[in-house]
């Protein structure tokens, strides 16, 4: 697993704050506000440097945090907040579904 990282300032600009505060829940619209930036142009460019959508380039950035706390012994209820999901029954989904293992039975 791994995060690409984008050349791209703007881009840049997105992916740093979401590595440093992993539960933004910020949409690309409102990115799209805050640096002026059409979103379709930021969905070109999330490819064209990442590889990745948006999305995906969020999520998969919000696993390896996760992976990174759950390994140190933090809660899973505590990583599932500081990422930004509503429960941790949905961070438990999408890490199932991503891992084909609860965050529970990861590490065992």
């Amino acid at each position: 697993m791994q995060l690409p990282q984008p050349v791209d300032q703007r881009i840049g600009t997105i992916c740093a704050a979401l590595q440093d505060d992993p539960g933004d829940g910020s949409t690309l619209a409102d990115w799209s506000e805050r640096l002026n930036l059409d979103e379709k142009t930021i969905r070109r460019l999330f490819r064209k440097e990442t590889g990745m959508t948006f999305g995906r380039w969020r999520q998969q950035a919000r696993l390896l945090l996760a992976l990174e706390r759950i390994a140190v012994g933090e809660r899973i209820i505590d990583v599932a907040g500081a990422l930004g999901y509503d429960s941790p029954s949905a961070f438990a989904t999408m890490f199932k579904k991503q891992f084909g293992k609860t965050p529970s039975h990861f590490f065992r």
